[in-house]
């Protein structure tokens, strides 16, 4: 169903809890609600966790200029904005080889190539919006069990502490994360593959005077990539091969420091690490799709 048909559907419209309900209240699903504010749509968000626990996530994303547009054109960006980091320059190199790829804001004539955000930055500016949206409200912590699909009509059957509700709707949209349930009960498969590296991902905070250049270096194991964010730290990930990758998770402060330090070839000056997580690189791809 399209969302034109969607709006010239107004059958029975009393026999619905809701036009749109979204299964996952994460920066994909909070941004898809606040920008169909304007839509006349009434929408629900569902979301797992309490809306203080989904914030909460520590990592950060690269954030295109395209992507600044987008959440300007929504009336979230002047409440994102002053709170991440920016970068004006991009420098990109091959291991030790001497030589350096530059990018900086001229090429594209903007004021930044691009910008690097915390999860809890984002979400909670898009929380905060949605709180004044009078079509769009929560339904959290929340999990969906089952969804029963028929031809004008999704009926969600919801846990909501403890009891069983039955939501009405026109449209399900499944925004619920890379191991979508959504996705799994719609039947709708999928292919992939992991690959033969892990990413270990993390925040520094360094006393480089300046901060704001993204770095990209590609090494025979895997590139490492170094993002800026407010108060002089970067988010870095760096990708070895799984074993690598599981080693310098499990090392020492001081003896992961020193490595990072002759990998990034002295780029931060001193250098303070924080907690790492592991993540493991992989592709999926849906096989069908639902029309």
């Amino acid at each position: 169903m399209t969302l034109e048909q969607l709006s010239c559907d107004n059958k029975n419209e009393k026999n619905f809890d809701c036009d749109l309900a979204i299964v996952g209240g994460g920066i994909v699903g909070a941004t898809l609600a606040c920008a169909l504010k304007d839509s006349g749509f009434k929408i629900l968000l569902i979301e797992a966790q309490p809306l203080e626990k989904a914030a909460a996530k520590r990592q950060a994303y690269a954030l295109s200029v395209l992507s600044g547009h987008i959440f300007e054109g929504i009336g979230v960006w002047k409440d994102i904005f002053p709170h991440i980091g920016k970068y004006s320059h991009v420098r990109l190199s091959d291991a030790s080889f001497p030589s350096i790829v530059k990018f900086q804001t001229a090429d594209l004539g903007t004021d930044f190539l691009g910008y690097v955000a915390e999860h809890h930055v984002v979400l909670k500016a898009l929380q905060n919006f949605i709180a004044d949206c009078s079509n769009i409200s929560w339904l959290c912590p929340a999990q969906v069990e089952s969804v029963e699909y028929q031809k004008s009509v999704a009926t969600l059957s919801v846990t909501v502490e403890g009891k069983s509700r039955q939501i009405r709707t026109k449209l399900v949209i499944g925004a619920d994360g890379a191991r979508s349930r959504i996705r799994s009960l719609a039947e709708i498969k999928t292919r992939g593959w992991k690959y033969w590296q892990s990413c270990v991902a993390f925040t520094i905070k360094h006393e480089a005077p300046q901060n704001d250049i993204a770095f990209e270096r590609f090494w025979p194991t895997g590139p490492m990539g170094v993002l800026p964010l407010p108060e002089n730290r970067c988010q870095i990930v760096w990708t070895a091969p799984h074993e690598q990758a599981k080693a310098l998770q499990a090392l020492d402060e001081k003896e992961f420091l020193s490595k990072l330090e002759a990998y990034m070839g002295g780029i931060a000056g001193t250098i303070r690490n924080g907690k790492r997580s592991l993540l493991i690189s992989r592709a999926t791809h849906a096989v069908r799709s639902l029309y």
